[in-house]
C-alpha cells in the first residue's frame, strides 16, 4: 500500500510502498477513506515531540472495516468506523475507574517503537505511529481503537470528531464539566479550538471570548458560537478578557501548546477558575505561574484528547451535527491527495487552514 513516510524531522513527508501485516487476534483492518492534517502531527514532524524512525503518521481518521482476525466481535467487515489514538484495553485500573483515555496496558495501548503491524524494504521495520498511522491506503489497528458509526454519516465530517472536535468538545464537557452560565474563554482558534467554542456554546456558557492572530478564525468563531472575539497585536489579551469579564473568566481553554498562551490561560481566571491546557506544549517545555495566584483558588489542568469515552463521545457529537447542533461543515479547509500532504503541512503551520482531509477515494 502506499504511506507516507517521516524518515527524518524537519523534513518533507515522502510517499513510499509499505507492507501491512494480515489482522491478528482482537485486530481490524480498514480502509481508510480520509484522514486529518492535525497540528499534534506537525509537532511530531518538527520534532517537538519525540517517536522512533521511520514512521508513519497521522492519527485524525475515518474508514471502512475491510477484514478482523479472531475474537473480533465488535467489528465486522462493511462497518464505517472512527479511529482514535485513545485505544483501551478495559481492564486496568485507569479503564475500570473510567479512564479509559489514560488505559495503562501498554499490550495494547503499545508505546512508540513497539508495534511491528508495518514494515518495507522487504521486512524492515515501520513504525506504527499511536496505534494507527493513518497517512496510508489501509491500517491495522486493535479493534478498541474503533468506534462503529451510522453508515449514513458522511466519512469526511466523521474523521473531524477522531481527534479535533473530540479533543476541544471534550475538554469543555469532560474535562473541565463548565457549567451553564459560566464565562470561557479559548486561545486559539484552529480545529481545536473552534471545537472548544462549540462545546462552550452547547454547554450554555454566557459569555465566550474566542481569541486568535487571523480576522478569518475569528469570523468562524462567531458561527461556532463565540459571544465576543479578541484579535491579537500589540495589546495584552490578558486584559482584554479581564475588561471584557468585569474581572476574568470562569474557564480558560489554550488551544495552541504554546508556554506565552498557557500561562495566559492562567493569568486571564477570575478568583476560582480553572484553565485547561488543551494544546500540545513542546516536550521538556516548563510553564511557570505565580505562586499567590493559587491562593484565590485558581486552577490548571490538562486534558487528553478531551477526556474522551469515544465509543459514546463520537456517535453522539455525531448525532448533534444531524440536528445542526455540532458544526463540522465550516471546519474542512479543503481536501489534499496523498502526494500533496507536505503542500497541506506547510499550509497548515502558516495558520490559513483549519483542517484539510486527504481523501483517498
Amino acid at each position: 500500500m502506499k504511506a507516507a513516510v517521516l524518515h527524518e524531522v524537519n523534513q518533507p513527508l515522502t510517499i513510499e510502498e509499505v507492507t501491512l501485516q494480515k489482522p491478528k487476534a482482537r485486530e481490524v483492518l480498514v480502509r481508510t477513506a480520509y484522514a486529518g492534517l492535525c497540528h499534534s502531527d506537525l509537532h511530531f514532524i518538527e520534532g517537538l515531540y519525540p517517536h522512533p524512525l521511520p514512521t508513519v503518521p497521522g492519527h485524525e481518521v475515518a474508514g471502512v472495516v475491510e477484514a478482523v482476525g479472531s475474537d473480533v466481535t465488535y467489528l465486522k467487515p462493511g462497518d464505517h468506523v472512527i479511529g482514535c489514538l485513545s485505544v483501551f484495553c478495559g481492564a486496568c485500573s485507569q479503564c475500570t475507574t473510567g479512564h479509559t483515555v489514560l488505559c495503562e496496558n501498554t499490550e495494547v495501548k503499545m508505546v512508540p517503537g513497539q508495534s511491528r503491524r508495518l514494515s518495507w524494504k522487504g521486512g524492515e521495520v515501520m513504525n506504527q505511529f499511536l496505534n494507527l498511522s493513518a497517512f496510508a491506503e489501509q491500517m491495522v489497528v486493535h479493534e478498541n481503537a474503533l468506534v462503529k458509526i451510522d453508515p449514513d454519516i458522511p466519512l469526511d465530517r466523521a474523521t473531524l470528531v477522531g481527534c479535533g472536535v473530540i479533543t476541544g468538545v471534550g475538554a469543555v464537557f469532560n474535562t473541565a464539566k463548565i457549567e451553564a452560565g459560566s464565562t470561557v474563554a479559548v486561545i486559539g482558534c484552529g480545529g481545536v479550538g473552534l471545537s472548544a467554542v462549540n462545546g462552550a456554546a452547547l454547554a450554555g456558557a454566557s459569555r465566550i471570548v474566542a481569541i486568535d492572530r487571523l480576522q478569518s478564525k475569528l469570523d468562524l468563531a462567531r458561527i461556532m458560537g463565540a459571544t465576543d472575539t479578541i484579535l491579537v497585536g500589540n495589546d495584552d489579551p490578558v486584559q482584554q478578557v479581564r475588561e471584557l469579564t468585569g474581572g476574568g473568566v470562569h474557564y480558560s481553554f489554550e488551544a495552541l501548546g504554546l508556554k506565552a498562551t498557557a500561562e495566559q490561560s492562567f493569568a486571564m481566571l477570575r478568583p476560582g477558575g480553572t484553565a485547561t491546557i488543551i494544546g500540545m506544549v513542546p516536550f521538556g517545555v516548563k510553564i511557570e505561574l505565580h505562586g499567590f495566584d493559587f491562593l484565590r483558588e485558581r486552577k490548571i489542568q490538562g486534558s487528553s484528547m478531551g477526556s474522551n469515552h469515544f465509543r459514546v463521545d463520537m456517535p453522539r457529537l455525531l448525532k448533534l451535527w444531524q440536528q445542526g447542533r455540532l458544526h463540522l461543515d465550516h471546519l474542512i479547509s479543503g481536501t489534499l491527495k496523498l502526494d500533496e500532504i507536505n503542500t497541506g503541512f506547510a499550509r497548515l503551520k502558516s495558520g490559513e487552514a483549519v483542517r484539510q482531509l486527504i481523501a483517498f477515494s
